[in-house]
Order: structure tokens, then sequence, then C-alpha cells
């Protein structure tokens, strides 16, 4: 499988797609904590551009994949 950077960061912030989609993850994360969730029930993971959900170079295209995805599992 090749994965293709559609449109890779270019910044000091972050070296990479994946290390601005990890640093999404755990702001989201950070936030829900905040909000009372406790910190054992979450987990932080970023994809970058390695799990798209949509092909494309629209603006709609990249817009659908910068995204946050919630996974609820019962333990």
């Amino acid at each position: 499988m090749v994965i293709q950077i559609k449109r890779p960061i270019t910044n000091e912030k972050f070296a990479s797609n994946w290390e601005l989609s990890a640093a999404r993850a755990i702001s989201v994360v950070k936030h829900l904590i905040k909000e009372g969730i406790s910190s054992k029930h979450l987990v932080a993971a970023g994809f970058g551009d390695s799990q798209p959900i949509v092909d494309g170079m629209t603006e709609n295209s990249l817009a659908k994949n910068r995204r946050i995805e919630f996974k609820l599992d019962q333990r």
C-alpha cells in the first residue's frame, strides 16, 4: 500500500502530519479529562494521512479526512 501525503505540514511546531494529528487527539483527550472523564477510559491516537476515509485532493475531501473519531467500547 502506498500512502500519499496530500498536504504535508510545513512549520516548526509539527514535523509531520502524523504529529499534528496526534496533537489534535491529545488536545481532545485533555479536554475530556478537564470535563471529568477519567483518563483510564481514554486513549489518544493520531493517524495523520495513513487512514483517509475519502480519496481526493479537493478541499471537501481533505476536510473530511481532517477529523476526530471516537471509539466506544464496553469491557
